[in-house]
């Protein structure tokens, strides 16, 4: 007598259940091996995108015009004392060669002594890089908190009086230049209502009108582009489906619509969380902020070469990875999207 699935056509040659497991890992190693190949191939292009943008950055400061030694020897120097102080600094030799000096502190992290400092420049960028992330966490944290609130409400009120209203502010939000926001919180909360500190970094309480000032622009940028994509989820297919099938509008909203919406904003915050890292400079210099961007606009007024590099190249540094955290983050966020050979 033929056991049950002996010349069957239906159930021979099925894959029975305990062939399933066996599948499973081989699955999940493939794509551990797409995510590993992937993280090593945006390395190696970010390794590139560093070494270019040092290499323009070397270049480009040295054709700058200003001397670093004459900047250290003072108007009052005669030429015999420049030119000795030129020798000092290697900068009497040519551009390649001191191309070449330069790469090779590079591989070994010595980015040459500051001449303002006389310090490493590595370590001074080091000391002062904690309060830079600082204001650029705090403010990208403030940033998220309100701008896609923000944004969802602005679109649940897309062309009605209320979002026109929300929509002017922000647009005024979005014109207005960080230093001018700056001085006038500082002026009405620093000066007319003493409650916060005008600058420095004393107490915690000083963080906050620089938080302000930097969050004010982003919070327009960001609110305005989650406005936009909920506006498209709420009119696809997939929320008409959802709506008759009886689904609450709040999670239509935030189980749903901010789901399919969130990589473009998740995009949108890394990239503006990088520019932070190198475009606070205005509002540290505003606010008398200990942090790399007032170390910047010291390096560039006596020329300060090593510095500047040794500033280039840790912002540069966070910025990639800080992009590579965000790609990392999409599969999380979307399981349709794969990472590697094959991504869809």
């Amino acid at each position: 007598m033929r056991g049950p699935t002996d010349g069957d056509p239906v159930t021979a040659g099925m894959i029975t259940p305990a062939d399933v497991p066996a599948a499973e890992p081989a699955k999940t190693k493939s794509k551990s091996a797409g995510t590993a190949r992937y993280i090593v191939k945006r390395l190696g292009q970010s390794a590139l995108a560093i070494f270019l943008t040092l290499t323009t950055v070397f270049v480009l400061i040295r054709l700058a015009p200003g001397d670093p030694a004459y900047a250290m020897a003072g108007p009052l120097a005669s030429s015999e004392d420049i030119e000795r102080i030129r020798q000092s600094m290697g900068l009497d030799q040519s551009i390649i060669t001191q191309y070449l000096k330069y790469l090779q502190g590079l591989l070994q992290l010595d980015l040459g002594t500051s001449y303002s400092f006389q310090a490493p420049a590595f370590d001074v960028v080091l000391d002062r890089l904690p309060y830079t992330l600082t204001l650029t966490v705090a403010s990208i944290g403030l940033t998220t908190l309100l701008a896609i609130p923000l944004g969802v409400w602005m679109a649940r009120r897309a062309d009605t009086r209320r979002e026109l209203g929300a929509n002017v502010v922000t647009i005024a939000g979005q014109s207005m230049p960080d230093f001018w926001t700056g001085l006038m919180l500082i002026t009405i909360f620093a000066v007319v209502i003493p409650i916060f500190p005008a600058a420095g970094f004393a107490t915690w309480s000083s963080l906050v009108l620089p938080m302000v000032t930097v969050a004010i622009l982003q919070i327009a940028l960001i609110s305005r582009m989650v406005r936009r994509e909920m506006v498209g989820a709420f009119g696809s297919q997939y929320a008409t489906v959802a709506r008759a099938r009886g689904v609450s509008e709040r999670k239509l909203i935030w189980r749903y619509a901010l789901r399919n919406s969130s990589i473009p904003v998740l995009t949108a915050l890394g990239t503006r969380f990088a520019s932070m890292l190198n475009g606070v400079v205005v509002v540290e210099v505003v606010f008398a902020w200990p942090g790399v961007g007032s170390l910047v606009v010291r390096a560039l007024e006596t020329r300060d070469y090593p510095l500047i590099q040794a500033t280039v190249l840790v912002t540069a540094v966070l910025a990639v990875l800080v992009q590579l955290l965000v790609d990392l983050c999409y599969p999380l966020l979307d399981p349709r999207v794969r990472l590697g050979k094959g991504t869809s």
